[in-house]
C-alpha cells in the first residue's frame, strides 16, 4: 500500500456512492473527481456493491464478485489508483443471491449438488427442534422462536422449487421477491393433461388472480379442486424468484469462497472491506442468531486472518442498541467500527441546540481510542435503534439518548417526509423501530446552514468521515422513488441518481462549494493526524481543536444561531473562514 493510501486510512475523507449515482456509470463519477472543484477533496471512495453482479436490494444481493461491466471497467480502477484514491468495498458475508452460481447449482442438482450444504435448509436446521406445519415448514419450539432476531415480518425463509417438483424452505434473513408469471393453456396441457378440456378456465382463474395480486391458494377451483395442488405447483415452477439466501458458515466451501473473494477484492484495489451483515452469519439452535457468542467471534477471527493475507482493513457493520455495548466489544478486538450513532446525535444536537449528548460520545471515542468511520447520510436509513439503552440481566444500560429523545428525532424526520423501517417478531408484530429513511438535508428541514454546520462537526469528529454523494449536493427526499413500491422502496427516498447536468448546476451553489471547502481542509490538514481536544463551552456551543506539532484546526460553533468559524494552519500561514446564516 502506498504512503498516500496509508495516510488516507487515518486522515482522509471518503466519498460514498453507487457506481451509477453520478451520471450513468463509474467513469462519470471519476470524471467529477477530476474536476478542479474536487482537487484534494477525497482520499477514499466507498463504492457500493452494484460494482459487482447483483440482482436485489440495490446491490446487496450478490450474484458473484466479478466486475459489473455495465457500470465499471478495468480502466476506472486504474484511473482511481492514479488519483491516489483508496477503495472501500463490501463483502456480504451472510448471504448470496438465488441467482448465484452456487444456489443455481443447488436448484439444478438438488441432493446431488456440490453446494448442497452451502446454504441453510430451514427444515434440516430445525429438525427435532420444532413441529412441521401444513405447509411442510418446521415451526421452531416457542422457546427458540421467541429468541430469534427478525429483520422482516414472518419466518426468515423462502420456499424454492426443486427439479423433482418439491418446494424446500431455505433461510432468508433479508429481502426476497417472488413474481408469479402468467401460465398458458399449453402449460396445463403438457404438465396436467387431465385438465386439457378445462385448460382455458383454469388459466383464466390463475392469471386473473396474478393480475389482481391475490393469494393464489384462496382460488376456488370448484369441481376441479382435486387438481388445485398440481396447478399451484405449476405456477410456482414458472415463478421468478429473487432472494438473499443465507449461507451456511459451517460449510468448508463457504470459507473457500471467502478466501477467493477477499483475494479478488484486494486485486481490485480494495483497502477497507466492510463486513455487511456479519453478525447474522453464525447460527445455532437456541440463540438469537444475531451476534451469537462465541460463534461470531470465531468467524470474525477467521475472516481477519484471510484479510491480513490480502492487506485489507476490516470494518464490521453492526446495528445494535448502544446499551448492548457491542460496538465496544468489536473495537476492543482491534477492529475499526462504524459510527452509526452520529447521524441521530447530530440531528438531536442541532434541533435541540444542545451539545451534551454529542460531547459525551466524542469523549468516549477519545477515551477508548475507537477507530471509526462516521457519516451523516448513507445508502441506508438514519439509524435510531442504535441510540437506545438496553436491559441486560435485569440491569438497564443507558443509551446515548433517552427513549423520548429518540422518539422526538423520529417524529421530526417523519414530519419532514421520512419513512420508518421497523423490526418484527416471528408472527409479524412490530417489536421495535430500526431506522428512518430520508436524505440528511430533508431531515434537517432542508436548511442549508444546518447542513453546513452538521458537515463541519462531522469533519471535526474522530475517525474517517464518509460523505454520501447526495448530501454533498443537498439532495431532497425523492418521494416518487419511495412510492414506487417493491422491495426496499423506502430506501430510494435517499438514492436519487445525479446527472452530469445536476453536478454542473450543483457546483454553482454555495452549499456545495462550501462543503467542498470544508472537506478539503479535513482531507489535507496534518492537524487531523494529531490530537483532538474538546474545549469547555456553553451547552449551545461547540469548541473543538486538533493539534499536530505546528499544524492545527479549530472549530467554534454556536449551535443556536448556526454560525461557526474555522481557524486553521496551512503552509505556515493561519487562515480563518466564517459561515453565517443568511
Amino acid at each position: 500500500m502506498s504512503k498516500e493510501k496509508k495516510t488516507a486510512l487515518s486522515n482522509g475523507v471518503m466519498l460514498n456512492a453507487y457506481p451509477d449515482s453520478i451520471g450513468v456509470k463509474l467513469s462519470d463519477a471519476i470524471e467529477m473527481l477530476q474536476k478542479k472543484e474536487f482537487k484534494d477533496v477525497f482520499s477514499l471512495f466507498y463504492i457500493l456493491p452494484t460494482f459487482f453482479n447483483s440482482d436485489l436490494d440495490r446491490g446487496f444481493s450478490i450474484i458473484d464478485y466479478n466486475i459489473n461491466k455495465k457500470l465499471v471497467s478495468e480502466e476506472d480502477l486504474k484511473t482511481l489508483n492514479k488519483l491516489n484514491i483508496a477503495l472501500k468495498f463490501d463483502i456480504v458475508l451472510n448471504h448470496l443471491s438465488v441467482a448465484s452460481p452456487q444456489f443455481k447449482d443447488l436448484l439444478k442438482h438438488g441432493e446431488n449438488s456440490k453446494f448442497k450444504d452451502f446454504f441453510i435448509n430451514w427444515n434440516e436446521f430445525w429438525k427435532d427442534n420444532g413441529e412441521v406445519n401444513d405447509d411442510d415448514i418446521v415451526i421452531p419450539k416457542e422457546e427458540f422462536l421467541n429468541k430469534l432476531f427478525m429483520r422482516k415480518s414472518g419466518l426468515p425463509i423462502l420456499k424454492v422449487p426443486f427439479p423433482n417438483g418439491t418446494e424446500k424452505p431455505y433461510w432468508n434473513t433479508f429481502y426476497q421477491e417472488i413474481k408469479y408469471n402468467k401460465i398458458t393453456e399449453q402449460d396445463i396441457i403438457e404438465i396436467i393433461p387431465q385438465l386439457s378440456e378445462n385448460a382455458e378456465l383454469v388459466c383464466n382463474k390463475i392469471n386473473s388472480a396474478i393480475l389482481k395480486n391475490e393469494n393464489l391458494s384462496t382460488i376456488n377451483f370448484e369441481e376441479l379442486d382435486e387438481y388445485k395442488e398440481d396447478v399451484l405447483l405449476l405456477v410456482a415452477r414458472k415463478a421468478t424468484y429473487l432472494g438473499q439466501m443465507d449461507v451456511n458458515a459451517k460449510s468448508k466451501l463457504v470459507w473457500v469462497f471467502y478466501e477467493e473473494t477477499l483475494k479478488k477484492l484486494s486485486d481490485y484495489g480494495c483497502s477497507i472491506l466492510r463486513l455487511d451483515a456479519f453478525a447474522y452469519l453464525h447460527k445455532e439452535v437456541g440463540k438469537s442468531n444475531f451476534f451469537n457468542k462465541p460463534g461470531t467471534w470465531i468467524y470474525l477471527d477467521k475472516i481477519k486472518k484471510i484479510a491480513l493475507k490480502n492487506n485489507l482493513t476490516l470494518l464490521p457493520e453492526i446495528h445494535a442498541e448502544y446499551g448492548l455495548h457491542l460496538h465496544d466489544e468489536v473495537a476492543k478486538e482491534g477492529y475499526r467500527i462504524y459510527d452509526f450513532f452520529l447521524p441521530g446525535l447530530m440531528i438531536h444536537t442541532i434541533e435541540k441546540k444542545n451539545n451534551k449528548a454529542i460531547i459525551k460520545w466524542i469523549n468516549e471515542i477519545i477515551t477508548k481510542n475507537y477507530q471509526t468511520v462516521n457519516m451523516l447520510g448513507c445508502h441506508d436509513g438514519i439509524p435510531v435503534l442504535d441510540l437506545k439503552g438496553k436491559i441486560i440481566d435485569g440491569i438497564y444500560n443507558k443509551g446515548l439518548l433517552e427513549d423520548y429523545e429518540i422518539e422526538d428525532i423520529m417524529n421530526t424526520i417523519i414530519n419532514r417526509g421520512g419513512r420508518v423501517k421497523n423490526l418484527f417478531d416471528a408472527e409479524g408484530n412490530k417489536i421495535s423501530y430500526y431506522q428512518v429513511n430520508a436524505t440528511f438535508f430533508s431531515a434537517l428541514g432542508e436548511d442549508e446552514q444546518k447542513l453546513l454546520l452538521a458537515r463541519a462537526i462531522q469533519l471535526f469528529m474522530p475517525g474517517i468521515p464518509q460523505i454520501w454523494y447526495l448530501d454533498l449536493f443537498a439532495g431532497k427526499n425523492n418521494y416518487a422513488a419511495a412510492n414506487r413500491g417493491g422491495t426496499g422502496s423506502h430506501k430510494e427516498i435517499n438514492r436519487t441518481n445525479l446527472s452530469k447536468d445536476d453536478i454542473e448546476i450543483g457546483l454553482k451553489k454555495k452549499i456545495v462549494l462550501n462543503q467542498l471547502k470544508l472537506i478539503r481542509i479535513r482531507n489535507t490538514s496534518k492537524a487531523f493526524l494529531g490530537k483532538i481536544t474538546i474545549n469547555k463551552s456553553k451547552e449551545n456551543h461547540l469548541d473543538i481543536i486538533w493539534n499536530n506539532k505546528n499544524d492545527f484546526a479549530h472549530l467554534t460553533a454556536n449551535i443556536e444561531t448556526l454560525e461557526f468559524s474555522i481557524n486553521y494552519s496551512e503552509k505556515d500561514t493561519i487562515k480563518k473562514i466564517k459561515f453565517q446564516k443568511n
